[in-house]
């Protein structure tokens, strides 16, 4: 009869009727209690009650395409504004689209039934349900082009600083437009977000930079360096005795390059390190296809990735991103006050000298 008991012990599922007004975080707590639903509660209540701590430095992975969506305007923006991100890895696809916003570059709501013949030959492209005039990427590579050729971009540096110096003239345009809050380049440039590209020459804006290197102008983006950076963030988060949260939007590289964070000090490093300590995922991927290879989080603690004492906070979502982001956003804003900002792009250099001592004093 204990062992009957112990299994009866979560909350009676009897939800109250759904009524007109409900705040999302009600709609949450009342309603999503099984399922995936469940798991998006369960990440809820580990984002808020646990991953906004002041002591935990929290760095999200941005993979699908999520800004072309709106997502970055909706969610990511106000998450960076109020504290509740400290560094970000992209896909240099989603820090692209994100720049048609702040330029004042309309993208449509479509369908995903449109002749892709047709649009071709009016020249209006497609993500799935959402459209844009080609000139929309025309306009945004001028941009790009524009500002990557002028002088300090002349040089070597990794992506970070790449991103910042972007998300400055990003910032700049978008006053001149008179938009507000139009992009998370902008955004992260303003709260010393740093923000890092795991495969920077997959997307357009790297494609704008190959075009410079053909005319010997152009930055040279030091992939190793993020590596180093990213990893000295973790650590000094867990030396200094706080923890490391991870909130993964999708998978792909932006998602192992924030996991190898933990390889990069234990196994490469030969540093003593236990994994990170907090971790939410939402995917739409399977673990038996190779889609989720060492990312669930049991198989993460194989690797070292993850803290094994950990496991009880960690949570993934199977859903899609476009559901989930808003929900837990919404939750978050609406259950915790903004944290100060860490402003870890100006701690870049001190941080990885720290990194930098411990490995070659070890």
């Amino acid at each position: 009869m204990a062992v009957k008991k112990r299994f009866l012990q979560g909350t009676v599922i009897n939800p109250d009727p759904l009524r007109a007004g409900m705040k999302v975080k009600d709609l949450v707590e009342n309603s999503f209690l099984a399922y995936n639903a469940g798991k998006l509660k369960d990440a809820c209540r580990l984002f808020v009650k646990k991953m906004l701590k002041e002591d935990v430095t929290i760095g999200m992975s941005l993979a699908g395409a999520l800004t072309p969506a709106g997502l970055g305007r909706s969610c990511i923006i106000p998450l960076i504004k109020n504290g509740f991100v400290d560094w970000i890895i992209s896909t240099g696809a989603n820090l692209y689209h994100d720049a048609h916003f702040a330029l004042g570059l309309d993208l449509h709501e479509g369908s995903p039934f449109f002749n892709d013949t047709l649009l071709r030959r009016e020249g209006v492209v497609r993500i799935y349900d959402v459209v844009m005039d080609y000139k929309v990427l025309l306009s945004t590579d001028r941009f790009f082009r524009k500002i990557l050729a002028l002088p300090e971009f002349q040089r070597e540096m990794g992506t970070a600083e790449f991103h910042y110096l972007i998300g400055k003239y990003v910032c700049e345009r978008e006053k001149a437009l008179g938009k507000k809050e139009a992009s998370i380049l902008s955004t992260a440039f303003q709260y010393d977000v740093p923000v890092y590209s795991s495969s920077p020459g997959d997307s357009s804006i790297g494609m704008n930079l190959a075009e410079l290197s053909l005319r010997g102008k152009g930055s040279r983006i030091n992939i190793s360096l993020d590596v180093n950076e990213t990893a000295s963030i973790v650590y000094d988060a867990k030396r200094r005795g706080g923890k490391s949260g991870v909130f993964i939007l999708g998978g792909g590289s932006p998602k192992n390059f924030m996991l190898q964070t933990e390889p990069q000090i234990q196994e490469v490093l030969g540093l003593e390190e236990s994994g990170h300590d907090y971790f939410i995922q939402i995917t739409d991927a399977r673990p038996d296809t190779g889609g989720l290879s060492g990312a669930t989080p049991s198989e993460a603690v194989s690797w070292g990735k993850v803290d094994p004492n950990a496991l009880p906070d960690t949570v993934v979502v199977y859903l899609d991103t476009t559901v989930a982001l808003p929900v837990i956003t919404a939750y978050a804003l609406s259950s915790s006050k903004g944290r100060k900002h860490k402003r870890l792009y100006q701690k870049r250099g001190i941080l990885l000298e720290k990194l930098k001592r411990a490995y070659l004093n070890k």
